[in-house]
């Protein structure tokens, strides 16, 4: 009995160091996901050169040296803030290949993008943020598109190539389809202020939502696909579906 008791107070005392590293590390996790969304919302609101620190810290109610330990210049912090939103997409196509492992190229395409297009509904920041940097060529627009679009375009077109050949998409360059998709994408995140200005409707309200990448659908997917041209050939679309590596330095997650 007392050996029982002493092991019992020996494993307590072991396990309780663990499990105030976990809830350490969880705080940590929580303070560094809502820096980062109050970093994307100011950001987005006032571009690079216009946000402060001070203001991220007055977003999220912390004290302005707490942002700079975990971020030590605004540059690491908006470089965290790109890549925190892209692995949000990557996990949302993630999803999207696990569920879908057996469809047409046009298929994945089409389940790609309406990723990404739920992702900006959800989140129209991140389409404000973008569009901040693409209106000037700046070094942290070619950090971007070297770190993170280069890579993803470089996956998404062979899956456009893909579904041209199959009949299912209009014949054009598969990166002109791709800048297509992109705006048609960001028209609810991109437009929801006017929107609600000039005909008093919520770019998201999900009935508009769903209205809206129904049209989509109308007008870009719904084409006949051709046979395809060898029995004996795996198609494309059914080959194993790979997320390219992006390079970066941030494994924080998004909070759902």
């Amino acid at each position: 009995m007392v050996q029982r008791t002493v092991s019992s107070k020996n494993t307590a005392r072991k396990g309780r160091p663990t499990e105030l590293r976990r809830a350490e590390q969880q705080r940590a996790q929580e303070t560094r996901s809502a820096i980062l969304n109050a970093a994307l919302s100011e950001f987005a609101a006032k571009g690079f050169d216009a946000a402060s620190i001070r203001s991220i810290a007055d977003r999220v109610g912390l004290q302005h040296p707490l942002i700079t330990y975990h971020y030590r210049s605004k540059d690491v912090l908006w470089q965290e803030v790109a890549e925190y939103v892209f692995e949000h997409i990557r996990h949302e196509w993630d999803a999207h290949l696990a569920e879908t492992a057996a469809v047409s190229a046009a298929d994945h395409v089409k389940g790609m993008y309406k990723a990404l297009f739920k992702f900006t509904v959800d989140y129209p920041e991140f389409h404000r943020f973008m569009l901040q940097e693409f209106l000037s060529y700046s070094p942290r627009l070619q950090w971007l598109a070297d770190t993170v679009l280069k890579p993803l375009i470089s996956w998404l077109l062979p899956q456009i190539r893909a579904a041209q050949e199959e009949g299912a998409l209009p014949q054009c360059e598969p990166i002109i389809f791709h800048y297509l998709l992109i705006s048609l994408t960001s028209t609810l995140s991109g437009f929801g202020p006017e929107m609600q200005a000039t005909a008093n409707i919520s770019s998201s309200d999900p009935k508009v939502v769903d209205s809206y990448w129904q049209m989509v659908e109308e007008l870009i997917f719904h084409r006949e696909t051709r046979p395809s041209r060898s029995a004996t050939v795996e198609p494309r679309a059914n080959r194993a579906v790979k997320q390219p590596r992006v390079s970066g330095r941030s494994k924080t997650k998004t909070a759902a």
